[in-house]
């Protein structure tokens, strides 16, 4: 069965998705973070099919999210790292492992914890927050249209303004560039 393409959504989750969506992909960007940098690594800590790792490795490095190098240790041989892009997915998976450290973890303890390594100290959760530092919901959060809106994200945050901030949306603010649905 073929999954839905996402795109061409006027949507970033979606668009984000489309890169990173498959589990193996943001697993594959975990390793990266833990210092895995060989196919083989990947593969054993993992344990993922190789068929299905060479694509997805050759799926990040397309992207950008993922580039080669040389390794040192052995001769005509490359790894994989992060690219600057990829680096930029870690708050992501921050954010996933905590959201899993509050609602799946087993034996009712998490298993790791992230600590500053400068200090020692527990790093804190990440949430959205107001400009003064305020934890907000997504019921404190107001939609607005940006520049790369078309007129169906402005019906979209219309909507969804109203249904949940309880408000009517009287009008979306005129963008200099308007691009086509």
């Amino acid at each position: 069965m073929q999954r839905k393409s996402f795109e061409g959504m006027n949507c970033s989750i979606a668009r984000a998705l489309e890169e990173v969506g498959e589990w193996w992909s943001l697993m594959i960007v975990r390793e990266c973070t833990q210092g895995s940098t060989r196919f083989e690594e990947f593969q054993k800590e993992l344990g993922i099919a190789r068929n299905i790792l060479t694509v997805r490795l050759e799926k990040l490095t397309r992207l950008g999210i993922l580039e080669r190098f040389a390794l040192e240790e052995r001769a005509n041989a490359e790894g994989y790292r992060l690219t600057e892009k990829g680096e930029e997915l870690y708050p992501v998976l921050v954010a996933l492992m905590q959201w899993g450290d509050k609602w799946l973890y087993c034996g009712g303890k998490p298993s790791v914890e992230l600590v500053e390594d400068a200090t020692g100290e527990a790093i804190q959760p990440i949430t959205v927050q107001s400009k003064g530092g305020r934890p907000l919901s997504y019921r404190e959060v107001r939609f607005s249209s940006a520049a790369g809106a078309t007129e169906k994200t402005d019906r979209v945050i219309k909507r969804r303004n109203g249904l949940v901030l309880k408000t009517a949306e009287l009008s979306t603010p005129q963008r200099k560039t308007r691009h086509r649905e």
